[in-house]
């Protein structure tokens, strides 16, 4: 192994020439407490950055052994070095430097989330940070003495300030620990009390703004407050008893006045499958792991979906049970995202009124005299959400404005009223049995069949023109190939590290385990993987500097696998 001293020397002797100089600087260099990587260097200013790894081992770094002994702690922990490092790096990199990407130093930014990520490593034998550098230049040529300060003077201030326990605010990174395991063990006893989600007295839903994921200020929330009779309690492993609302299994209607609340609610819900960091308001708010957000989705490719439990007898004998559309419709994309959903397991679902197709929700009593149903392809939702709870054990949380025909359906219904919470449901049950809606229920006896579909591995191509391009664009869109997955739907991802996870994840699936499995049994060991190696594990960069991951659900993965046009399946 070499020395700093030796990289300082070998970029001074390449300052001002051509830019590949930097080629020779790929190796690895022991610095005071630390050894640095330097596992790829871009061939061009105007390229991806330059990867390095800072590790520290822990003799030096001395993290105690319980902040790292479990999963939820060793993620949290991680999680909380990565804040640290964004902190440290603002502070100590100059940041431009010249041509292109000189100067850049970036590591993996979290947001509200606390995610398994890539970007940070702790374990018994060492702590290493994956850093993005933008080596500099000056046109195409090296700026060596500029290089020497960011990899010989920024990079180990950066390092000094965030890999060892003794330089981090030690009682903000056990709050952040305590906090994530907390959350952790809350979402755990869901499952044990009949809950599909719990939301803490106290909490703040609404957020900054519609395009910030941020609290709103306390001064300005109204704190969420259970109704007593949904109120339930838990002792936290760290942090005390904490009391709230429990949504038991079953279907659940948020109903209120517009703007009232009730879309927060349900937002707050759906980004429950996540934790949260100490001060978001809602770091005791969880959900089922396996929920799902469902809505119409105008334009999106289906292939292959057995979607006749809601929709059957098309016009010209088109096959309902394996439903295939390049521009489906609201009504039958709807009917698709559920199939797919149950598909891959999902124990609830989460829908809202305002983003679904109205002719998959409702029939009213009017419209089944008007239009006979062996003229009406769909049966709607309203037909078969009890089917779903009581035969397949799938529960459903709508936030429903215009149809109380649903109160027919209902479990439990909670009302919104200026952002308070309140436990209608006895209400709506009286209005249902004084007010008949006369309404003829179309869904038969039994809710139907949920697809097992085979993905065939030609499907999976990832190149466009002769290299690979498998690209993240924010939460929105995944470049595949020569095709973009259109991932505007898909809610409840929420980093775009997240994104390029799935599409590596889709890549590291195919080649390994498409090959017959169906698309669930598939994930599922591609996530076994992922849990006995780490993410890193789906890397094309395995053993080097992957660097840029966040873990997504299988069930987004699922997501993006269904939304690629180039999808044949068996």
């Amino acid at each position: 192994m070499q020395t700093l001293e030796r990289l300082r020397k070998r970029l001074m002797s390449i300052d001002g020439k051509s830019y590949k100089a930097y080629k020779g600087i790929s190796g690895s260099y022991q610095g005071p407490d630390f050894i640095l990587y330097i596992d790829y260097v871009q061939g061009d200013p105007f390229a991806s950055p330059s990867r390095v790894r800072v590790r520290v081992s822990q003799d030096a770094a001395r993290f105690p052994g319980e902040a790292y002994e479990t999963k939820p702690r060793r993620v949290a922990l991680e999680d909380f070095i990565n804040r640290q490092l964004v902190k440290a790096i603002r502070k100590f990199a100059k940041g431009d430097r010249g041509s292109g990407k000189s100067g850049l130093i970036s590591v993996d930014q979290p947001g509200q989330q606390v995610l398994e990520r890539t970007a940070v490593v702790v374990n018994g034998d060492f702590v290493e940070a994956r850093i993005s550098i933008g080596l500099p230049a000056k046109g195409r040529r090296v700026l060596g003495q500029q290089a020497v300060v960011m990899l010989t003077e920024e990079l180990p201030a950066i390092a000094k300030n965030t890999l060892f326990y003794q330089s981090l605010p030690q009682d903000a990174l056990w709050e952040h620990v305590h906090s994530v395991e907390d959350q952790e063990y809350l979402r755990q006893q869901l499952e044990k009390h009949d809950l599909v989600a719990f939301i803490a007295n106290g909490a703040i839903l609404p957020r900054e703004s519609g395009i910030s994921d941020r609290p709103l200020d306390k001064n300005k929330a109204v704190p969420f407050e259970s109704p007593k009779s949904l109120e339930v309690s838990f002792t936290l492993p760290n942090n005390g008893e904490v009391t709230g609302m429990g949504i038991p299994k079953g279907v659940t209607l948020i109903v209120g006045g517009g703007y009232h609340g009730k879309s927060t609610l349900l937002q707050a819900i759906q980004k429950g499958i996540y934790n949260h960091i100490p001060g978001d308001g809602r770091e005791r708010v969880v959900t089922v792991p396996s929920a799902v957000k469902i809505r119409a989705e105008d334009g999106r490719r289906v292939e292959k979906v057995d979607i006749s439990p809601f929709i059957n007898n098309l016009p010209y004998g088109q096959d309902t049970t394996e439903f295939s559309s390049e521009d489906a419709s609201g009504s039958t994309s709807q009917a698709a995202n559920i199939m797919e959903a149950l598909e891959m397991k999902s124990k609830l679902l989460l829908l809202d009124e305002d983003t679904s197709a109205t002719n998959f929700m409702i029939r009213d009593v009017r419209m089944q005299r008007l239009v006979a149903k062996d003229k009406e392809p769909i049966t709607p939702f309203i037909d078969k959400v009890r089917q779903l709870s009581e035969k397949m054990d799938v529960s459903t949380i709508m936030v429903i404005g215009g149809s109380g025909d649903y109160f027919d359906v209902a479990d439990n219904v909670i009302m919104l009223d200026e952002y308070h919470v309140h436990d209608v449901t006895e209400q709506a049950k009286s209005i249902a049995d004084s007010l008949k809606t006369g309404r003829s229920k179309e869904g038969g006896a039994s809710f139907g069949s949920i697809p097992r579909r085979i993905p065939q591995k030609e499907s999976f191509n990832p190149q466009k023109g002769k290299k690979n391009k498998i690209v993240a664009r924010g939460t929105s869109s995944l470049q595949f190939g020569r095709y973009t997955i259109d991932l505007s739907q898909v809610e409840q991802l929420v980093d775009i590290s997240q994104t390029q996870a799935v599409g590596d994840i889709i890549y590291y699936t195919a080649r390994k385990y498409f090959d017959g499995k169906s698309l669930y049994e598939a994930l599922q060991l591609t996530y076994g993987d992922i849990e006995e190696k780490g993410l890193d594990v789906i890397s094309p960069f395995y053993g080097q500097h992957p660097g840029n991951y966040a873990l997504p659900r299988p069930y987004e993965v699922a997501a993006a696998i269904n939304r690629l046009r180039s999808l044949k399946v068996k």
